[in-house]
């Protein structure tokens, strides 16, 4: 696919990164951005050097949500239209039922994703976030779920997201309102996990990925974050029994024997399942 509104690198530690790309508008959200997005997320998922993906904008926005241009479309259509075609790329399809929704796919990926916002993130790049497994940010930036001002419903699972990710009087607050809050007060809310300079935010991020490359195995990100997500729908019981479902399999595998010689000798592991 040729890549208009987007860019894509894959570095020497197995870290992907999906640049939004389209900076003169502040990375806004477009049909041709959510198809080159999934696609890119679809490359990164099926190539086994790829271990951690790192999502982030480029210029000074992260994803302001929909592109007003395309919004004004929409409303002199007298309708909405997502600017995609049927073929599009269904990254993580098949893991779950549950996961088989637009954004939603991001919990049947095989590898964890990190959101690196550097800047404003509104509406539909919020839930972009929301659906990341970790958020970074640069401080003082403005954060909006932006629907309520447009007569729109909250966007794509984002009345689902942000409830479990910061409790639901703290998210009604932000969805009901749609007001701006900022990234040093979605810190403090839980939405954030760490701030860092402008400067800082890729390098930590990368540095954050590393660790999870090196030091835990594939297969246990793999399952660890399915089980998170599928535990979201489902009993306590049954987290229990598929968890020792799990143990029994994992245990049978060459990461598991490597894992406990490289903590028995003090060592970090070197996975034998990394090509």
């Amino acid at each position: 696919m040729e890549l208009k509104n987007t860019e894509y690198e894959v570095d020497a530690d197995g870290i992907a990164t999906i640049w939004l790309n389209r900076p003169h508008r502040m990375n806004a959200w477009t049909g041709r951005l959510h198809t080159e997005y999934r696609y890119l997320l679809e490359q990164a998922n099926l190539d086994e050097k790829v271990r951690v993906i790192v999502v982030t904008g480029r210029g000074k926005g992260f994803c302001v949500g929909g592109d007003s241009d395309a919004l004004s479309g929409h409303s002199e259509r007298g309708g909405y239209d997502s600017g995609t075609k049927a073929d599009i790329a269904r990254p993580g399809f098949g893991t779950s039922p549950e996961f088989d929704a637009a954004f939603a796919y991001h919990f049947g990926l095989d590898k964890p994703v990190i959101a690196a916002m550097n800047g404003p993130a509104a509406g539909v790049g919020l839930a972009l976030a929301c659906f990341a497994d970790l958020r970074f940010a640069v401080p003082g930036v403005k954060f909006t779920t932006a629907h309520g001002k447009l007569n729109l419903p909250a966007e794509y699972g984002l009345s689902w997201m942000l409830p479990k990710i910061m409790g639901l009087g703290r998210a009604n607050d932000l969805l009901l309102t749609s007001r701006v809050f900022t990234s040093d007060e979605a810190q403090h809310l839980g939405f954030v996990n760490q701030l860092f300079s402008a400067d800082e935010l890729l390098p930590k991020c990368y540095e954050y990925a590393r660790n999870l490359v090196r030091s835990v195995s594939p297969n246990s990100l793999r399952q660890t974050r399915w089980q998170i997500y599928r535990d979201l729908h489902r009993d306590v019981a049954s987290s229990v029994i598929d968890s020792e479902h799990l143990i029994d399999e994992m245990s049978k595998e060459e990461d598991f024997r490597e894992g406990v010689a490289a903590l028995v000798e003090k060592r970090s592991p070197n996975w034998p399942s990394v090509k």
